[in-house]
């Protein structure tokens, strides 16, 4: 009953009057009418403006994301979906720029090499095809013949392992890796495939310590990762000689090993195809 009348007083009601009464007592009091048409349109209003300001906070500052987490409404299984990509994105990311430090090593080595380069393996060849076995001939002067100048040339180039270890994971250039990585203690001697010019020895970001060796017929090979640079850029290596010491340098390692490329006129190509098995 008095919920009734409550409503029934407030349907004839027609308006407010407020009294403004000011704290000098010499001013008058002041009556301020107010239907119940601009009461409503004023609560409509301010509500209106309240509910503005209210969408403008929680969408576009981080307040909404403070008070209402962005995945709040998301499962498990859309949890570990989204980890997974950004897992992906992140791999994706570190391989992009592995690539372009790899592009960029390239192009260096090229400019490095590129005259000196020609003309020192120039001369060697020139050199080495002049040289004749003496009458008398000996042993060592024979398996010296033959290792600096038959499996030098392009057409009989073989390659050596760089080291003796376990391969944990091989040549993979769909995935961005473009190598043979063997799992090594850190400090453990590497050698050189073959016979060949060092285009690059230095340091970089992602791959830390690393070699490039030309080598006749268009090859190239990489080391990476080393913890010691022993050959330093145009010094002349022979097959099996210690170039480096293997490690664990640059953002992009998960540990001590030594990560080996062999690139052909300038791609990549996979290492266990060319490396001689023993």
């Amino acid at each position: 009953m008095q919920l009734k009348k409550y409503l029934y007083n407030l349907k004839e009601l027609k308006g407010y009057s407020i009294l403004v009464v000011p704290d000098d007592t010499g001013r008058e009091a002041r009556t301020h009418k107010l239907s119940m048409r601009k009461i409503y349109l004023l609560v409509i209003g301010y509500t209106v403006i309240a509910m503005l300001l209210g969408f403008i906070l929680f969408n576009i500052t981080p307040l909404g994301l403070m008070i209402f987490p962005k995945y709040a409404n998301l499962t498990s299984s859309d949890l570990q979906k989204i980890e997974t990509l950004n897992e992906r994105m992140l791999f994706l990311s570190r391989e992009l720029e592995n690539l372009k430090s790899t592009n960029e090593q390239l192009r260096h080595a090229i400019m490095l090499g590129d005259s000196t380069l020609l003309d020192s393996l120039k001369n060697k060849d020139e050199s080495t095809k002049k040289n004749k076995l003496p009458a008398g001939g000996n042993l060592l002067a024979v398996f010296r013949h033959l290792f600096l100048f038959d499996f030098s040339s392009p057409d009989n180039l073989y390659f050596y392992p760089p080291a003796t270890g376990f391969i944990s994971r091989p040549f993979n250039p769909d995935k961005g890796h473009m190598g043979t990585d063997y799992v090594l203690k850190a400090g453990t001697p590497v050698y050189a495939s073959a016979n060949g010019y060092v285009l690059f020895s230095g340091f970089t970001s992602n791959d830390g310590y690393m070699l490039m060796i030309s080598h006749p017929g268009g090859f190239v090979t990489v080391y990476k990762h080393c913890s010691v640079l022993i050959k330093k850029s145009r010094d002349d290596v022979i097959q099996g000689e210690i170039i480096a010491l293997s490690g664990n340098s640059g953002k992009i390692t998960t540990g001590p090993h030594l990560h080996f490329e062999i690139w052909k006129d300038g791609f990549p190509v996979n290492p266990e195809k060319y490396l001689l098995k023993y």
